[in-house]
This record gives structure tokens, sequence and C-alpha cells, in this order.
């Protein structure tokens, strides 16, 4: 019987992932961390009530006191139906950013109805990076003055937050390959309160960029992989700016990591030789619990007939030194 309710938890995450749900969903209570199918995990551990939340694609957030077992889902976004985004937006890879006492849902939505281009034979739907704003970390989350951050006629994704050395905010997003058959990572500064975009994007890096990353040709060569995913920015113990982001190698999900020369985000971006995880992790993030841990939060992908399961962990981390050191996988 508990197996079956954490089963109806899990697809309550799906449903949420391509219906915008104007109800809240049953909540669950003590749901274990490998019990909820979540792709994209992101935790936020708030000091002030030492609850952790946990959102991600589906576009809702559970909470944890101990990293081991969940509540929810919960609802917390109200996008407006009149928005380019329309009714129901599909919700990828949230992530939540507090930032002068407001707390900030980074996000990928995508409007299924309209298409913005046609490459390769793939139908390219309407899908962009896009903030919302609440004063609770426990929302609701509401879309502020500007409609659009990125143009209309790209498709963007998996965007997040960074403040650079010259103290101003800028959102790290992927250009998705889909349209330009090489993935960028690029940015682009925002305004003091995050409602709007300012100036051009500016590119990082390029899939191609990895040494790490692979995929074959139509005659069965090896080349760099075309996909960029999840960039997130960290500094190390010496003040070295790094990036998590995630590619694949063949058909496995991979999670690499780059580093900042110049120690801002206009690099030079220098890429690790090889992945920092197992095959079949990625999209990861960084934070600390509150036993003083950095812990990276990412998903497991796996192929189980012809479903996908994605299911968050968590894996110790030190920042010592230069470099990111993956330590072992963590169970609270």
């Amino acid at each position: 019987m508990r197996k079956y309710i954490y089963a109806i938890a899990g697809l309550s995450m799906l449903f949420a992932f391509s219906l915008r749900m104007k109800a809240q969903p049953k909540v669950y209570e003590n749901v274990p961390t490998d019990s909820i199918r979540l792709s994209d995990p992101f935790v936020f551990a708030d000091k002030k009530s030492k609850t952790y939340y946990m959102t991600g694609t589906g576009g809702m957030m559970w909470k944890s006191k101990d990293l081991k077992t969940w509540t929810g889902p919960y609802v917390v976004t109200k996008t407006d139906p009149n928005s380019w985004m329309g009714s129901r937006p599909m919700i990828w890879a949230a992530e939540i950013h507090e930032y002068n006492n407001k707390y900030y849902y980074f996000a990928t939505f995508t409007n299924q109805s309209v298409h913005i281009d046609t490459v390769a034979n793939n139908v390219i739907d309407r899908r962009a990076c896009h903030i919302l704003v609440s004063d609770n970390i426990e929302g609701p989350y509401t879309p502020m003055a500007d409609l659009t951050y990125l143009p209309a006629n790209m498709p963007t994704l998996d965007a997040t937050l960074w403040i650079d050395k010259d103290k101003k905010p800028y959102m790290v997003f992927c250009y998705e390959w889909l349209q330009n058959l090489n993935g960028t990572i690029e940015k682009i500064q925002l305004k003091p309160d995050f409602s709007g975009t300012i100036g051009e994007r500016t590119l990082l890096f390029r899939a191609s960029d990895s040494p790490w990353s692979k995929e074959k040709n139509q005659a069965n060569e090896d080349r760099p992989n075309k996909v960029t995913d999840g960039p997130f920015l960290f500094t190390t113990s010496t003040g070295k700016l790094g990036m998590l982001w995630t590619s694949w190698v063949y058909d496995k999900y991979t999670q690499g990591v780059a580093y900042s020369e110049s120690g801002t985000l206009d690099g030079p971006w220098m890429q690790e030789p090889e992945p920092i995880t197992p095959p079949n992790y990625g999209h990861g993030m960084l934070f600390r619990d509150f036993k003083g841990n950095t812990l990276m939060a990412l998903h497991s992908h796996s192929k189980v007939g012809d479903n996908t399961i994605r299911i968050p962990h968590f894996f110790l981390v030190s920042l010592k030194g230069d470099k990111l050191t993956v330590i072992r996988e963590y169970k609270p």
C-alpha cells in the first residue's frame, strides 16, 4: 500500500509537467526521496525555517526537514493564461533564489500550441526561460512586468542566477540545440529587480567545446554531443568560478563541469576532460545542508521499458582548493 501511495505521489509530478493545475493536488507525507519521480531537482535550504524546499521539472514543490522524507507535491505557481505561455504551460527545471528579501522562481515554460521554427524536421515549440516572484518561499509565484526575457524566436531553457564580480545579476541559460544544432550556454544581464533583461545575450561556450560529451554521426563516427543542459554556478574555497552543466555520452546522461579562467562569467571557460559522476546522472546543483555538508542534488536517468525514470539523488562534494571533488553518494 505504501509503495502504491508513493507511486501516486510521483505521478502527480508528471501530471504537473504538462498541465497547469488550478487546484491543489493531494499532498502526501513521509515520501522517501527515491519514491519521488522528479527531474532537474533543485534544493533551497531555508535557514530561517530549517526546511528544505525541492523544486524541479513539473513546477511543483516538496518540503523536508531532513532530506530523507518529503511532504508534497504543492502547486506554487500562478502563471498568466493570457501571456505567451498560454493556459497550460509545461514547466521545466524550476529553481528558487532569494535576493533582496524576495524569492525568485527561475524556470523554463513551454506553450505546445505555439510553434516558432522547424529545423531538420523537428517542430520547435515556444519555449523560454522566465522568472516569477513571491514574497514567500512557498509562493505563490507570479509573473513580473516584462512579458519576455529572451527573444521569442529562439528556444531557451534551464535558466539559473549568478551575481558576477561586477555585482550585477545575470541569467545564465541554454540556447537549445534543436534550433542551433550545437547547444550553447549564454548569459544576459537582469534588471536589478529581475523583472526583465538588459542588453544583449553573450555566448559563454558551446556543447562542442566539451572533450567528454560524445555522439555518433551518420557514418557511426564519434563527434561532440550537441546538448547543453542545466548550468549551475559555484565558487571553490579559493574563489575559482565553476559551472556544473550536463550533456550526453552516447545514450548516457552525464554530469560535467567547467571553470572560468578569469573568475567571471566571461571566461574563457575550460572544460574538465572527464565527467564528475557515474553515467546516467545529471542536471546537478549545489547546496549546503544544515549539518554543514556541501551536497550536489541531481537526478538519475534510466529506461524501464518505454518509460524514462528520473529520481532525485544527493552526492557529497568538496569545494576545497580550485576544483569541485565528488566524494560519494550521500544517504541522509
